[in-house]
């Protein structure tokens, strides 16, 4: 980080602290009362993303939603400094460490033995290899996460039909560029919500079911 860069953090706690003490909405926010603004300033950040490019106003628009979103974390330490649960340094500290500590074949390359992401977060204490998937991701993102993470222990990211035991179906042999997947996404969910089926209740459904399957392989690989 440059000078710049950490004056200008150091400018923006000082500007949170004064609004701590004098402005009135400032105040009287709770790491509860701020957490669905959170939410919502995050999905502005992801909108602004995908905008990126598309015209020049979108490098401004995304360095704003960047904005907010440090404002929010950074307001969520001060808080919980005043809590005196734990210091802004804490905060960057515990992430320091964890990079450092799930990639050891960059900080310890002498003692890395050819682990797998996900096996090397099992170390940190988890029981399972889906611990850290929040149960409330929208559907969508939830299946990607689940297949990235259950990839990293080798289990197959395919469910078959409990009555027709029928597999994935052939997909094309080209690799689909984003826009014909998207495409292809859009109008699946279009032929399921004309027989009565709502895409994003199936797909969380499958979810369970694909959690289950992993729970499955990992029990048994712990037997």
């Amino acid at each position: 980080m440059t000078n710049a860069d950490i004056q200008a953090f150091q400018r923006l706690g000082d500007i949170l602290d004064i609004l701590r003490k004098q402005c009135p909405w400032d105040k009287v926010q709770t790491m509860e009362s701020l957490r669905y603004l959170t939410i919502e300033e995050t999905f502005e950040l992801s909108e602004a993303i995908l905008q990126l490019n598309k015209d020049d106003d979108s490098p401004l628009e995304l360095k704003k939603e960047l904005g907010d979103l440090f404002m929010h974390l950074l307001f969520y330490s001060k808080i919980a400094e005043e809590q005196h649960l734990f210091t802004t340094a804490d905060v960057l500290n515990a992430i320091c460490d964890k990079l450092v500590s799930r990639h050891p074949f960059i900080f310890q390359p002498d003692t890395y033995d050819g682990e797998s992401w996900e096996q090397i977060k099992m170390h940190e204490g988890r029981k399972s290899v889906l611990e850290g998937v929040p149960a409330s991701l929208p559907p969508l993102v939830k299946a990607v996460r689940l297949q990235e993470k259950a990839a990293g222990i080798g289990v197959e990211p395919v469910l078959t039909d409990q009555q027709e035991a029928t597999a994935l179906p052939p997909l094309p042999h080209e690799a689909p560029t984003e826009e014909s997947f998207g495409n292809m996404l859009f109008n699946l969910i279009h032929w399921a919500h004309e027989h009565g089926i709502n895409a994003d209740t199936a797909l969380a459904r499958a979810n369970l079911r694909f959690q289950d399957k992993v729970k499955d392989f990992e029990q048994q690989a712990a037997n």
